[in-house]
């Protein structure tokens, strides 16, 4: 992780017993879209076009929705 110079946290999970059996992560890419609520949201597995207009739309809706306290 160093060496790619990834700053935001980074699970290592060699067994799988968290990335798998907890949060169904088989495979790379996995992305879990999660609310301002911390709540699971969707999930997309494989890679994504996420600077497409419909991907960045998708984006800008989530970062608009307001936070509930």
């Amino acid at each position: 992780m160093k060496e790619r110079g990834y700053i935001a946290p980074v699970l290592l999970d060699e067994s799988g017993d968290v990335s798998g059996k907890v949060y169904r992560v088989w495979a790379p890419p996995t992305v879990s879209i999660v609310d301002r609520q911390g709540r699971l949201v969707g999930r997309a597995f494989g890679a994504r076009p996420w600077d497409s207009p419909k991907g960045r739309q998708f984006i800008e809706a989530l970062l608009a929705a307001p936070a509930i306290p």
